[in-house]
């Protein structure tokens, strides 16, 4: 089968049990939910068990230390593309566990250090670093970065410095890590213990392992390597890059609707995240359809065929092949139709009957993508597309304005006679605004906060 604009499918259809996806889904929810308690209380309900009666104060000053040592752990590992726990969480969820761990970790780095000179006044001279012995020095370092850290991202990404943010948010919270480390090393207490001094060494290891799986692996072989195959322009603003697998592969290797990082140097520092918009039933080649802002993404429109691209992923948990669903409800602001496409032609190459309906909200009519092929897509599945602009021409046709309730109720009185709109799961893709304003709605309809997916174009 062959889509206007795309290439041939040759791989062999797979189609998968949504029942089984959703279940083990949801099994890798629960274990990686696990794994993360574990890593965050573990060694503080250890000790707890270990220590016996001791003064409260001081109880108080161990606990929060290695509360906040923990927390700080799990906080390095959430962004760190740990493949699994991507897929299994999600973009999002991690994002949001990350920042409000950060800020549980900055408030039990507070409360440590207010325990431990409650409990020995006399302390309070450690935190003086030219008189302060290196354990006191490693703390003050560690507690002064960590307020600078939390103070950047309560301010949050200016535009036009995402870069310069991330590499001083990185920089800061390696910074936070090996001082918090070393305070814990060079006190000599718990890493002493028989106990405690292993379960400490895991939860380093821990970490280790996993900056050592996030920064080592490309440097091995091709792991990730791609060559453009064509750059192949959609809009005036917009282009789709279309990258062919170095080598064999084994067929499919993401599931639609998950994205992937992108460099241009095998061990270049700068990457930024793309959505992929291809099918997922060919993995040999994929697509990212890119819009052109900001120098990154301009750079992607220069490539020739045959240049190098490093692909880092997949990653994410926006597809609905983790759902156990009846029909989807697929809602998206420009760009932000790229999952919805690899969703939709992945579908298309599946033979899926099931509903789709397509939610499509533009500026104007030369920011509607793929309409061609869209077009086609409906001779091949249960598909409508309705189009929405907010600045119409004076002959356009169709929906204007924003996402509101009489679109969608337009839209869920369709479905109704599809099976049931509560059946149906709903993912929507865009600027924040578009997302949290479609949610309002959806929510005023009934919709099942369960069977609602979000991805934004924010993030950190």
């Amino acid at each position: 089968m062959s889509r206007p604009g795309s290439h041939q499918v040759t791989a062999p259809v797979r189609r998968d049990d949504p029942a089984d996806a959703w279940l083990a889904h949801r099994r890798a929810r629960l274990i990686w939910g696990s794994v993360l308690v574990t890593a965050l209380v573990g060694p503080s309900v250890i000790w707890m068990l270990r220590s016996g009666p001791q003064p409260l104060l001081h109880q108080m000053s161990v606990l929060t230390g290695l509360l906040a040592l923990s927390a700080l752990v799990v906080v390095a590992v959430l962004p760190s593309r740990v493949r699994g726990l991507s897929g299994a969480l999600g973009l999002e969820t991690l994002l949001g566990l990350h920042r409000r761990l950060g800020i549980l970790a900055g408030a039990l780095v507070a409360l440590h250090l207010a325990c431990v000179v409650a409990d020995h006044p006399e302390r309070v001279w450690l935190l003086v670093p030219m008189s302060a012995p290196a354990r006191g020095q490693a703390a003050t370092i560690g507690t002064v970065a960590i307020a600078v850290l939390l103070l950047f991202a309560v301010r949050g990404v200016r535009s036009g410095t995402h870069e310069v943010w991330r590499w001083v948010h990185l920089s800061l919270a390696a910074l936070v890590v090996g001082a918090s480390s070393l305070h814990v090393l060079w006190l000599n207490n718990l890493v002493t213990d028989a106990v405690m001094g292993p379960v400490l060494g895991i939860l380093g290891l821990l970490l280790v392992g996993v900056l050592l799986v996030r920064w080592g692996m490309r440097a091995v072989g091709d792991a990730g390597e791609f060559r453009v195959h064509v750059v192949r322009p959609e809009s005036a603003t917009v282009s789709t890059l279309v990258l062919q697998r170095r080598g064999r592969h084994s067929g499919p290797w993401f599931r639609p609707g998950q994205f992937a990082w992108l460099r241009l140097e095998r061990m270049s520092v700068e990457e930024h995240p793309f959505t992929i918009a291809s099918s997922a039933v060919d993995g040999g080649r994929i697509e990212f359809t890119v819009r052109h802002t900001g120098d990154f993404a301009s750079r992607l429109r220069e490539l020739r065929r045959g240049d190098p691209v490093w692909v880092d992923g997949p990653y994410g948990s926006f597809t609905p092949d983790a759902v156990p669903s009846t029909g989807f409800v697929l809602i998206a602001g420009g760009v932000g139709i790229t999952p919805m496409m690899s969703m939709l032609r992945t579908a298309a190459d599946r033979g899926d009957r099931r509903p789709y309906r397509l939610v499509v909200h533009a500026r104007d009519r030369a920011d509607l993508l793929f309409r061609a092929e869209l077009a086609h897509l409906r001779t091949l599945l249960d598909l409508q597309v309705t189009e929405v602009l907010r600045r119409p021409s004076r002959d356009w046709a169709g929906a204007t304005g924003p996402i509101d309730t009489a679109l969608l109720s337009a839209v869920l009185t369709d479905l109704d006679g599809a099976g049931g709109s509560r059946r149906h799961d709903y993912f929507i893709c865009g600027r924040p605004q578009l997302v949290s304003d479609v949610l309002d709605t959806l929510h005023s309809l009934g919709v099942p906060e369960d069977r609602v997916h979000t991805e934004q174009f924010a993030q950190v």
